[in-house]
This record gives structure tokens, C-alpha cells and sequence, in this order.
């Protein structure tokens, strides 16, 4: 390695109120370290950027922790081993790791997972990662599909509800999609197989998803909020199950909205109907990741899912595509291509 190579880190500057800006994040250059006992150098070749990203740059307490300030932030990553003092790896191992948003990182080795050979690195971010995964365990631990069920996706493009509504059409079920512009929409009925997409950016969002829905919906996949949950909400059918994996519309909220208080609206729903709301981490049934991956090769080999990536070069460029995906901006599953080196 040239002794004048240098680790570039996006550090959090700052906390945004609302909605996030370049100015909340930093560019910085260190020296490259070099790897003690029991660890090893990691290259950092594709990096995720996930919705997730936006809770962690706040103060408050989470699920996890929140990243502090001057602290590199967190995201998961494929790298590439370039040095190694642990046993089990080698240099030029692919692995999936959680090092964030850097060239290189110092590994013990800990919350590392080597990829298979036959793997495309970028699909262990998405296809085979993390966004996948939470479509499985979401739709089928908690909304619990049956064959002739109308199942409604929020963000239906993304990387996702993408997948989830692809294997509740693999379970039998009607679905029916809501997604962000005619290009979204399109892809969603002609490429995933989606039964409808509804365009949540048009008006009239109850009138369209109502007649999109005349059975009422059964399970819906919540990961929005805002009005795409309004829209849901009164054609939830008696003991409909609404797995609750994000709330992107409130991602940028300082505080709690003015106006009407639909909170017995909410309530009243819930129990006359009997609905069953529960939200999930998906880090949380990590113990199925095996049979996920299981199930997604099989459906994968028989071409009953497909699946989108919206690729972006340049380390530099994830502040900036970070906050257009919290808009709604990519087009499938976003990752950064930190290197030139991803096979």
C-alpha cells in the first residue's frame, strides 16, 4: 500500500432540525492504520444508505445508538480484506460489514460475514442483505398472508416493499402498491407483478387506493406514514395486520403536528376492528436470516423476485444522496460505490 494513502471519513458535524443539509456532515483525510493482533484491514467497496441513517443523527435515544458528533457515521458496507491478522480471513476476502461511511476501517473481525464467491457484493447491501431481509420477516412473521388477501406496500419501488410485494404475489395474494410518480408506478405493475400501483403524488389518493381495493385491505405494509397512512386506514378490514418497519414522512418532523387530533380516530379503529399494529427491528430475528436466505435463493433461481439498485460513485456524494433519498429521490435499493474495486 502507498504510504501516502489516505482514509477519507464523512464525519456528523452536526444535528439537523428538520430536514437535513450538506452542512451536517464532514469530509476528513487520516492516515491509514495499520492492523494490530487479531485484526484486520478492511477496504470499503460499496456502502448502504438507508432511512434508518436520519433517527441516528439525532440526540435522542432509539433502538440504537445515536452517532455523535465527530463520529463517522454508521452505515453497513461491503469491503475487501487488504491486510489480516485473524486466521479466518485472508487479503482479498470479501466481506459484509457495518464500518460506515470510510475508505478503510481496523476490524476485529467482530459483526463481520464473509461473502460467498458466487455473490454480486452490492446484492449482500440489498437483495440478499438487510432491506430484504426486513420485507421477510415483516410480511410473514407479522402480516401473515393468506392466498386471495388484498395486501397494500407503501414506497413500493423501493428496497423494501419492493420484495414484500413480490412475496405476498409468491403467497397468493392480491397487491397493491403506492409509490411516488408514473416511472415508479410503472415498474411496479410491469416488472414486479404487482395487481396496481397507486401514484401517491396525484390527487385524490383515498378515491384511487378505495377503488383499487374493493375487498378492503387485509395486511398493510406500513413503512411511511403521512398521508399514504390516512388513505390506508379506513379500508383496513376486520383483524387486518399492519406490520410497522418506518415512518419516512416523519423522519424530518421537530415536533408533533398541528391541526386535528386523529389519535381516537387511530384508536377507535383499532379496536372495533381488532387490528393488529407491531413494530419491529429486524435485527431482532437475526436467528432467521438462514431460512431467509434460504427461501430468497429458491424464489431468486425460479425468477419470482427481481430487484433494483440505484448506484451512485464517489464516497463524497453520500451526504447528498442521503437527503435525497429521505425525499424520495432514488429508484431502488440506494448504494455508493466507495471504490473502483468491486469486482
Amino acid at each position: 500500500m502507498n504510504a501516502q494513502q489516505m482514509n477519507r471519513q464523512i464525519l456528523l458535524a452536526s444535528r439537523p432540525q428538520g430536514e437535513p443539509t450538506t452542512d451536517n456532515f464532514k469530509l476528513v483525510e487520516k492516515p491509514i492504520a495499520e492492523p494490530g493482533k487479531g485484526e484486520m484491514l478492511l477496504r470499503t467497496l460499496y456502502l448502504s444508505l438507508d432511512p434508518y441513517m436520519r433517527g441516528r443523527m439525532n440526540e435522542q435515544k432509539s433502538y440504537a445508538a445515536s452517532v455523535d458528533l465527530g463520529q463517522v457515521m454508521v452505515g453497513a458496507t461491503v469491503c475487501r480484506v487488504v491486510k489480516s491478522n485473524i486466521a479466518e480471513y485472508k487479503q482479498g476476502d470479501l466481506v459484509v460489514a457495518y464500518t460506515g461511511w470510510q475508505d478503510y476501517v481496523i476490524s476485529d473481525g467482530k459483526e463481520v460475514r464473509k461473502l460467498e464467491a458466487a455473490m454480486q457484493p452490492a446484492s449482500a447491501l440489498g437483495l440478499m442483505g438487510m432491506p430484504s431481509f426486513t420485507a421477510y420477516v415483516g410480511l410473514l412473521n407479522i402480516g401473515k398472508p393468506k392466498a386471495g388477501e388484498t395486501v397494500v406496500v407503501a414506497a413500493a419501488s423501493g428496497a423494501v416493499g419492493s420484495v414484500v410485494g413480490q412475496i405476498a404475489k409468491i403467497k397468493g395474494c392480491r397487491v397493491v402498491g403506492i409509490a411516488g410518480g408514473d416511472q415508479k408506478c410503472s415498474y411496479v405493475k410491469s416488472e414486479l407483478g404487482f395487481d396496481e400501483c397507486i401514484d401517491h403524488k396525484r390527487p385524490d389518493l383515498e378515491e384511487r387506493l378505495k377503488a383499487a381495493c374493493p375487498k378492503g385491505v387485509d395486511v398493510y405494509f406500513e413503512n411511511v406514514g403521512g398521508s399514504v397512512f390516512s388513505a390506508v386506514l379506513p379500508l383496513l378490514n376486520n383483524f387486518a395486520r399492519v406490520p410497522v418497519c418506518g415512518l419516512i414522512a416523519h423522519y424530518n418532523d421537530t415536533g408533533l403536528a398541528r391541526g386535528v387530533d386523529r389519535l381516537p380516530l387511530l384508536m377507535r379503529n383499532i379496536l372495533t376492528k381488532r387490528l393488529t399494529f407491531e413494530g419491529f427491528i429486524v435485527s431482532d430475528h437475526n436467528a432467521q436470516f438462514g431460512d431467509f436466505v434460504k427461501d430468497m435463493t429458491e424464489w431468486l433461481s425460479k425468477g419470482l423476485i427481481k430487484y433494483k439498485e440505484d448506484v451512485t460513485d464517489g464516497l463524497e456524494n453520500a451526504p447528498r444522496e442521503l437527503i435525497g433519498l429521505l425525499k424520495g429521490e432514488n429508484f431502488g435499493k440506494k448504494i455508493i460505490r466507495v471504490s473502483g474495486d468491486s469486482r
